[in-house]
């Protein structure tokens, strides 16, 4: 495989507790993969060497050197594994500056250790967002033919009618049609809005948010010639006779779009950041401390992971 001419894909380990290092291995194995990269691994070889004495060809280490062999047992996240995984992404963000890597895909972290460990820590898609200055950021999360992204992301369900506005929306819409056009080639994405209450509010019966923020919005969006439609009810939108009709459904909160979409396409969904001067992927799942080292994770998630990170960047 030539390897000269193409861009350097970091890739972060992960809580070393938990199945990140396990899944990266199984996934760099995939005969797939194996043709793609380069990839530049970020992490602790003390780790890694549990799961596989050498890493492929298209591959090379960045050896942080943060633990010893016995410093971490898998499926107990501790302040030194939840360290060691910020350290990870501290290190690709550099690398990312430097112009060492072109691309980063993330392996799970636990956003509560790292919180526990003395670090404020809402999530990947947060801290690079602010890492590279970035104000506005969509979650999208991409499977086969469908992509979904969430309105609303990690907040408490009361709070997420008071964080719903007419702005927010068409800022997000704007944002997520540009990502289409931009980094996957979808030149007019047809856009589809999940109403928030059951129903689509029954025409105000059920909630008003559609009558008095939602349809607003998407009138406004059609204005300027975007291809949008709704709100639709949520538990019809996103079934596959519905859902092939659009490139984009946009979820209103999280458990809304991701439990529709991870119960279809679990071992394929990728987590993409849009709005990022990079490409962002990472699998769509935790750090599973209750299967970590037993050998059964399933690597399908973070194989889509690296699969896309790469199509995205070297074509």
């Amino acid at each position: 495989m030539r390897l000269k001419n193409r861009k350097t894909i970091a890739v972060t380990m992960g809580d070393p507790a938990g199945i990140g290092p396990e899944v990266l291995v199984k996934a760099l194995r995939n005969p797939g993969i194996r043709k793609r990269g380069p990839f530049c691994i970020i992490g602790d070889k003390t780790i890694l060497n549990r799961y596989a004495s050498s890493l492929p060809g298209n591959c090379d280490l960045r050896d942080l050197k943060l633990l010893s062999e016995n410093a971490v047992r898998p499926g107990q996240g501790t302040p030194a594994s939840a360290q060691a995984s910020l350290s990870y992404l501290l290190a690709a963000v550099d690398l990312l500056k430097r112009k060492g890597a072109h691309a980063l895909v993330t392996a799970p972290v636990h956003k509560e250790n790292i919180c526990t460990s003395g670090c404020h820590f809402e999530g990947h898609t947060e801290f690079l967002a602010r890492a590279f200055h970035r104000k506005h950021v969509e979650m999208m999360f991409v499977a086969r033919h469908l992509r979904v992204v969430l309105l609303t992301r990690h907040i408490p369900l009361k709070r997420v009618s008071r964080m719903i506005s007419a702005e927010a929306l068409l800022g997000t819409v704007q944002r997520a049609r540009q990502s289409l056009r931009a980094q996957f080639g979808i030149p007019n994405p047809r856009i589809a809005v999940c109403g928030l209450n059951p129903h689509a509010g029954e025409g105000g019966n059920i909630g008003d948010e559609e009558i008095r923020i939602l349809i607003p919005a998407i009138t406004a969006a059609k204005k300027r010639g975007i291809p949008i439609e709704g709100p639709f009810a949520a538990d019809t939108l996103f079934t596959p006779h519905n859902s092939k009709n659009y490139d984009l459904i946009i979820a209103m909160y999280h458990d809304q779009g991701l439990v529709a979409v991870k119960a279809l396409f679990f071992h394929d969904l990728v987590n993409f950041t849009a709005g990022l001067p990079f490409i962002r992927t990472s699998p769509a799942h935790g750090t599973a401390f209750n299967i970590a080292g037993k050998g059964v994770a399933h690597a399908g998630s973070m194989t889509a992971a690296l699969r896309l990170a790469d199509e995205l960047t070297n074509g």
